[in-house]
């Protein structure tokens, strides 16, 4: 099965729904998803993305350069497809504009 995940600072509004919402519309892809800032994610209770969950992906989308970045300088990403979505982090969790974002920025990926 074809797995993408999803990164974003906090893995609670914007990636966390891009999961959410993408594992409702494709059943034949697995979708994760993570954030690059530790510390959040452990006071939120959410994911941090490292080696492990990288290393089961077969594309990255990042919400943003920042993203990627952070993750080309802590992991090793040989071989890594990692794409950015341009999507700022001004959204909350499952909002509709969110949604019809991703929508739109992800469908050539998925």
């Amino acid at each position: 099965m074809h797995t993408v995940l999803l990164v974003c600072s906090a893995n609670v509004d914007r990636s966390k729904t891009a999961e959410d919402f993408f594992a409702e519309q494709y059943s034949k892809i697995r979708f994760l998803s993570a954030g690059t800032n530790e510390a959040i994610c452990r006071q939120e209770g959410t994911n941090f993305i490292d080696q492990e969950i990288l290393d089961t992906a077969d594309l990255v989308l990042v919400m943003e350069d920042k993203h990627r970045s952070w993750i080309n300088s802590h992991l090793n990403t040989k071989d890594k497809r990692i794409e950015v979505l341009n999507i700022p982090d001004r959204f909350r969790y499952y909002s509709m504009e969110l949604i019809e974002i991703l929508q739109q920025k992800c469908a050539s990926f998925l």
